[in-house]
C-alpha cells in the first residue's frame, strides 16, 4: 500500500478570528494593462484598473498613525487597521472596506495631494505624484506581488489588530523611524 500523501495549508486567523489558508495569488489583476503606464501616463489619466495596480501590497497605509497636533508629524504604529491581514498584508473586506472601516481612506488622483503627507516614502502612489521611479521590488516593475515582502518593504508578520490594543497605548506601537 502507498505511503500516504499530506499536503499542509498555512492558515491565517482572519477579521472573525476563524482560520482560513494563506491565499498568495495577487489580488491585484495586473493583466492587460498598457505597458509601462505609470511612466507614461499621468496619474489622473490612469484606467481604474491601472489605479489599482500601482498599490504594491505593502499593507502600511492600513496601520494607524499619530499625528502630532503642534508639528503636523505623522508616526506609524504597528497597530494595524482590524481588516488587514498580518499574514498577506491586504484588506480582508476590500470592496466593502469603507461600510466596515468609514475612516478608511479612498485614495484618487484627485485626493493623493491631501493624503501625501501621511503615506510612506515607499509608496507608489505618492513616489509617481512627486515624479519619482517605482522601485526594482514593486510588482510592477518585478512581475511577483512576494517581492514586496522579501525585499522588507512590507509590513507582513509585524503587525497587531488595532482591536488588541487600546487607543491610548498606541505610542508604544510607534516605529521608528516612520514618517
Amino acid at each position: 500500500m502507498p505511503a500516504p500523501t499530506f499536503s499542509f495549508t498555512r492558515t491565517s486567523p482572519n477579521v472573525l478570528g476563524m482560520t482560513d489558508p494563506i491565499d498568495r495569488a495577487d489580488p491585484i489583476d495586473r493583466s492587460g494593462l498598457r505597458d509601462r503606464f505609470w511612466e507614461r501616463v499621468p496619474l489622473k489619466n490612469l484606467a481604474p484598473r491601472e489605479w489599482e495596480a500601482l498599490c504594491d501590497g505593502c499593507g502600511r497605509c492600513c496601520l494607524n498613525k499619530l499625528e502630532d497636533e503642534e508639528t503636523g508629524e505623522v508616526a506609524l504604529t504597528r497597530v494595524a487597521c482590524r481588516l488587514l491581514d498580518n499574514d498577506t498584508c491586504r484588506c480582508a473586506q476590500y470592496g466593502i472596506r469603507r461600510t466596515i472601516v468609514p475612516e478608511c481612506i479612498h485614495l484618487t488622483p484627485r485626493t493623493i495631494e491631501e493624503h501625501a503627507y501621511w503615506l510612506p516614502a515607499t509608496c507608489a502612489y505618492k513616489l509617481l505624484w512627486q515624479g519619482r521611479a517605482l522601485a526594482d521590488w514593486h510588482p510592477l516593475i518585478s512581475g511577483d506581488p512576494e517581492t514586496v515582502h522579501r525585499a522588507g518593504i512590507s509590513v507582513q508578520g509585524w503587525t497587531v489588530p488595532e482591536f488588541e490594543v487600546p487607543e491610548e497605548e498606541w505610542e508604544d506601537y510607534i516605529i521608528e523611524g516612520s514618517e
